[in-house]
């Protein structure tokens, strides 16, 4: 590989590290970081001939303020969960300028990203696609509570999940109940504060109409995307998915993760699962569950790699995708499956392998064109 290998991320973060660290296992030079804060604020250049890793902006606090804190305005913080919307249509505006630079290869594609990062249109490919999803009501977003109730009763709805349509990490994310008797229950990491909402490492619980209103209220303006909660398979006496990772069209890794609350990501009190367990559990069901994300995966042909969230129906024989994340990687010392393509190698390592086609495919790339298509 001859071409310059360059990472768009934040400078520091263990996500470009480990990644350089993959490329210099495979014998390749040390690849350059393109910050995101250089993107965002325009002063960068680009030679041609680069090949640009796309990496998430996310734990970065400047990076963050540039994209949500002209919206929050004096009420921004870093915990903020708020925003979402503007730092959507800044994330999607800096990619859709990086593939207008001529000779650039990306590795990934903006117009897939974009899809991604909005949990609505995501939900409405894959399902278009034939790939088994929670159902949701009709109709567009919710402008608040009084109208999702309404439209939840009428759809005869009585667990859902509500998610901010373009949020990551759980950020906002709500498991909304209702009971027979009107009661209702909203279990959340965000937390209600006189300035707005924010994310706490703790989940909590919402019992009263009235913080249960103010919540859905206060998220309701970046958009919701609203999915029937389905029951998932368990282990150990604990709610349990899988975190797939997808490179170059094939199940590479995969990650059981547990929980007693409803969400099960792994900083909100969530655990690794055993793997082992899992698949034996499955038994010939585990196949299924690997080429569920992979079908969920072709959804995104021009993104080299995917984390798709396979949720387990009970007894782990089925399976509904609850999302497809382009920056779903982050899985420290997880190596790939026994007897799969990169058995061995971590995530970012079978990336780098299929980059340089040692693996079983090539590795999709999207080259931006010096002159129209013909």
């Amino acid at each position: 590989m001859t071409d310059r290998l360059t990472v768009l991320g934040n400078p520091g973060h263990r996500r470009v590290a480990l990644f350089a660290a993959a490329a210099r296992a495979a014998g390749l030079p040390e690849p350059a970081v393109l910050p995101w804060l250089d993107v965002l604020r325009g002063g960068y250049a680009l030679p041609p001939g680069t090949v640009l890793r796309i990496d998430s902006p996310g734990e970065d606090t400047a990076v963050d303020a540039l994209l949500r804190g002209p919206v929050l305005g004096a009420g921004y913080a870093p915990t903020r969960v708020e925003g979402g919307a503007a730092w959507y249509a800044g994330v999607c505006a800096a990619l859709h300028g990086l593939a207008a630079r001529p000779g650039v290869r990306l590795l990934g594609d903006p117009a897939e990203i974009a899809v991604m990062f909005d949990k609505r249109s995501a939900h409405r490919r894959l399902a278009a696609a034939g790939v088994p999803v929670p159902p949701a009501p009709d109709g567009p977003p919710p402008r608040g509570w009084a109208e999702l109730a309404d439209r939840l009763a009428a759809a005869r709805m009585r667990r859902v999940f509500l998610k901010p349509v373009h949020g990551s990490s759980a950020s906002g994310v709500v498991a909304l109940e209702f009971g027979p008797r009107g009661q209702v229950q909203a279990t959340t990491s965000a937390e209600l504060a006189p300035d707005g909402l924010h994310n706490s490492l703790r989940v909590r619980r919402y019992r009263t109409p009235a913080e249960v209103s103010a919540l859905v209220d206060a998220l309701a303006p970046d958009g919701l995307h609203v999915e029937q909660w389905v029951p998932k398979a368990s282990q150990g006496g604990r709610s349990a998915d899988l975190r797939v990772v997808v490179v170059a069209g094939r199940a590479t890794h995969a990650v059981v993760r547990t929980s007693t609350r409803p969400m099960t990501n792994l900083h909100l009190g969530g655990a690794r699962g055993d793997l082992a367990l899992a698949r034996e559990a499955a038994g010939p069901a585990w196949s299924r569950l690997l080429e569920t994300a992979e079908r969920a995966a072709a959804c995104f042909p021009n993104s080299p790699m995917v984390g798709v969230d396979v949720l387990p129906t009970a007894g782990w024989r089925g399976a509904v995708v609850g999302e497809v994340n382009a920056f779903g990687d982050l899985l420290p010392g997880l190596t790939g499956l026994p007897g799969g393509p990169a058995e061995g190698l971590d995530t970012y390592g079978a990336q780098i392998a299929a980059l340089l086609h040692t693996g079983p495919h090539r590795a999709p790339g999207r080259t931006t064109r010096t002159e129209p298509p013909r």
